[in-house]
């Protein structure tokens, strides 16, 4: 494996605890939650006691006010250990960050400290039934009314749906006004109007709760907007280069893990009388995969820098993610045929990561939009 210079000794200290977390609160449940389709909310709130959710948030509002490292560190443990349904990352490196950046004092004063603590889960409500990865198609209304945005529509595919206390729904304020018509809006769970759908069944990260989110008149006053009005679509572009950079940062992780764990096997698997990793087909697959992990491993972390110092752009986000959720698929295709009929079997753990790692390649924009991205930059 290449060797990593991005992470200090302090660094080192967090990933040993938060991987022990894991192992002590997660690994034994994670089973029962799987079958369930979402984890218990109890582990929110025993890692926001530990101080592993949302941690980029400044200590003045209950955080600790660490850099996207940390936010690196929980991402990457959680996918090594195959527990890719806990929605962690969804909330401190996606959700979180809208209200850091565009929260009024009072919403961080109300908001921030709770989303640290695990009280509150967060959600953010973007894709609907019918516009997928086209946001300038969002249907759902925010019309003022007084002092309030009446809000109607219907969201789906909301990560954390089942278990969010407040979502952060994408409402267009103008229907005149094209992409510059949209805003965000805050809305808490229990407020008048708003429900949950069903828990989607799906074919992977079956323990992550996925959902259909409904608005039938949800009132809600104007100073829930998040950020100013009409800016909604400018404000989703400006945090998506983080949210996909953080979906590479947890596939290369797993890419990682699967690797480890199948070497392992084909050194102890026997067939025709030698082991499986004596064959030069499994020396030849295993030695490609390596070498593009560890390819892929230098771009990512090279983006991670660019993050820090806030130069990492669309188009090497979007590279990033094309390049590893790609790379993941091929890595537990490949991976799993060298474990045979076993590898089909959801025992073993390359079964399950094969399941979760297909939509990878989906949320956060498909990997077409990806290349659309790119090309456009390329072309212009």
């Amino acid at each position: 494996m290449l060797p990593r210079t991005l992470f200090s000794s302090e660094h080192e200290m967090l990933r040993d605890s938060f991987r022990k977390f894991l192992q002590t609160e997660a690994v034994p449940h994670y089973e029962k939650w799987e079958k369930i389709g979402q984890v218990d909310k109890s582990i929110w709130k025993a890692a926001g006691e530990q101080g592993y959710l949302a941690p980029l948030v400044s200590e003045e509002y209950g955080g600790l006010g660490l850099d996207f490292l940390y936010n690196v560190i929980l991402t990457e443990e959680i996918g090594r250990l195959g527990l890719n349904g806990i929605g962690f990352p969804l909330h401190s490196d996606i959700v979180v960050p809208y209200l850091s950046r565009l929260g009024t004092e009072e919403q961080k004063q109300k908001y921030l400290p709770a989303c640290v603590s695990g009280e509150i889960v967060t959600a953010i409500a973007m894709t609907e039934p019918g516009t997928g990865s086209d946001l300038q198609g969002i249907k759902t209304t925010a019309k003022k009314e007084g002092d309030d945005f009446v809000i109607n529509g219907s969201k789906t595919f909301i990560t954390n749906g089942q278990l969010a206390d407040l979502v952060i729904v994408v409402a267009v304020t103008d229907p005149t006004a094209g992409a510059k018509g949209l805003s965000l809006i805050l809305v808490e769970a229990n407020t008048p109007g708003f429900e949950r759908g069903s828990n989607l069944a799906k074919i992977g990260m079956k323990s992550q709760d996925t959902s259909e989110l409904f608005f039938n008149d949800v009132r809600v006053p104007q100073s829930n907007l998040l950020g100013p009005e009409g800016s909604g679509f400018a404000q989703l572009m400006a945090e998506l280069p983080q949210e996909r950079l953080t979906i590479a940062v947890h596939c290369m992780a797993m890419c990682e893990s699967v690797l480890a764990q199948t070497v392992e096997y084909v050194k102890e698997r026997k067939a025709f009388g030698q082991n499986i990793g004596a064959f030069q087909n499994t020396q030849f697959v295993l030695a490609d995969l390596d070498t593009e992990i560890d390819a892929a491993r230098a771009f990512t972390d090279r983006c991670i820098e660019l993050h820090l110092t806030k130069d990492l752009t669309t188009e090497l986000a979007s590279k990033a993610k094309l390049l590893v959720t790609e790379l993941l698929g091929k890595v537990v295709d490949k991976c799993l045929q060298l474990y045979g009929g076993y590898g089909y079997m959801l025992e073993y753990p390359v079964a399950r990561a094969y399941a979760d790692a297909r939509v990878m390649r989906i949320y956060g924009g498909t990997s077409e939009i990806m290349k659309l991205i790119v090309a456009r930059q390329l072309l212009k």
